[in-house]
């Protein structure tokens, strides 16, 4: 690891960290230097963010498993406090309706009853085989075209996308639709007017779909909320954009995971070796939650709004302060994972914080663990030899979207 450079982090306004902190171009995989150095002098600090706003920073593990569960944290993007993520997020905030996403319980409590049955571990593991399936078609496919390729095109995009797709009655034909607009809206960048517009557009994509699906239900997750919607259980609209949120999530992260763990592992050839020969496929699991949480792919952090006042160590945050959580910097908190700096595939890594914590984290977990199970423990045993096709210098990340990946992966065998 370099040396952590120093950060202002105390005094006026002015001289607090920008938030998101940048990463070092020369450790890419590693959270933001500055976070590491936070979290070992000053914890619970403030940041500035992109309108100006000063909320609070909160970067060890046990903080923030003290706070996510607390109910004074609240989800509620109406909040005058909340600190959002950019402009587009904070322009959409009164129009978009109270989903899993941003309401806090008992609301949030029932949307999440409406559609958590099919992410259950139970579900999600009557799955296994046929994603086997698609991941070793993929790899036949590979085997038999170009050599090198880019991972993400050929493997990364297509896995996920093939399952959520299944998963919610979504045709896998119109992939390049909903990866395209995905992108734009997960894009902090691009401006608020263009992530509007493909949010529209996966919007009415979605209806269209689900309002079929009333008259002409399937085997599937879009189905199961159509019938919520006869029954009276959600509305139509929460059902869309419920649905719009785990299309975009369901394969934009996993694919992610996907391409940024091969690299993960290429950087770090004896842990790949332990993975490679695995056969417990308890082994294979925690190689997964290790990689989950040395990479911990959410570089937006986790937003948040204190609904009253809250002491916290030597640190009081006041009714209305916005919280923002990096789940990376509690993810490598030494008191927690020590030597946390090396992907270690052998140690207990379950504890991470990957998926957030407490009653609004991810939803999809037990989906993007199995997926990664099953890609991670194919895809290095069939192709012992693949190896980066280009050098880490080159490779160019994603900086900008909720998700922080890379934009190509180059690889050969």
């Amino acid at each position: 690891m370099p040396d952590i450079p120093s950060c202002p982090v105390t005094g006026a306004s002015e001289s607090l960290p920008e938030y998101p902190l940048p990463r070092a171009a020369e450790c890419p995989l590693a959270p933001a230097p500055a976070a590491q150095e936070l979290r070992a002098g000053k914890p619970i600090t403030k940041v500035r963010i992109w309108n100006g706003s000063t909320p609070w920073l909160i970067t060890r593990h046990a903080d923030q498993r003290a706070l996510l569960p607390d109910p004074r944290v609240s989800d509620d993007d109406l909040d005058p406090g909340f600190p959002y993520v950019n402009a587009h997020r904070a322009e959409i905030a009164p129009v978009t309706p109270r989903l899993i996403t941003n309401t806090d319980a008992p609301e949030h409590t029932r949307l999440r009853r409406t559609v958590n049955g099919p992410f259950v571990v139970r579900r999600i593991e009557t799955m296994r085989a046929p994603i086997q399936k698609i991941v070793d078609d993929l790899i036949d496919d590979m085997l038999a075209g170009p050599n090198p390729i880019d991972l993400l095109k050929a493997f990364a995009f297509p896995l996920p996308s093939l399952v959520i797709a299944e998963l919610l009655g979504v045709p896998y034909e119109d992939h390049d639709f909903f990866q395209r607009n995905s992108g734009v809206v997960l894009d902090g960048a691009v401006a608020p007017e263009v992530a509007r517009k493909a949010s529209g557009e996966l919007a009415a994509y979605l209806d269209r779909l689900l309002t079929k699906k009333m008259t002409d239900p399937g085997e599937d997750v879009l189905s199961e909320m159509a019938g919520r919607v006869k029954a009276g259980e959600m509305t139509h609209t929460e059902a869309v954009h419920m649905g719009v949120a785990m299309l975009i999530a369901g394969h934009e992260t996993t694919t992610t995971m996907i391409s940024l763990g091969t690299l993960a592992f290429l950087q770090h050839p004896d842990q790949l070796a332990l993975l490679r020969e695995a056969e417990d496929p308890k082994v294979i699991a925690n190689a997964v939650d290790e990689v989950l949480r040395y990479l911990t792919i959410v570089q937006t952090g986790v937003r948040r709004v204190a609904k009253d006042d809250i002491e916290i160590g030597d640190v009081v945050i006041r009714k209305g302060d916005g919280m923002i959580f990096d789940l990376h910097a509690a993810n490598w908190d030494p008191e927690v994972f020590p030597e946390a700096e090396c992907l270690d595939i052998t140690r207990p890594a379950r504890i991470h914080q990957a998926f957030g914590y407490g009653p609004h984290q991810c939803l999809g977990q037990n989906l993007a663990r199995l997926e990664l199970q099953v890609a991670y423990g194919a895809l290095y045993r069939r192709i012992p030899t693949l190896r980066l096709a280009a050098d880490l210098a080159d490779l160019e990340f994603d900086h900008t979207g909720t998700t922080y990946g890379v934009k190509s992966l180059p690889v050969a065998w």
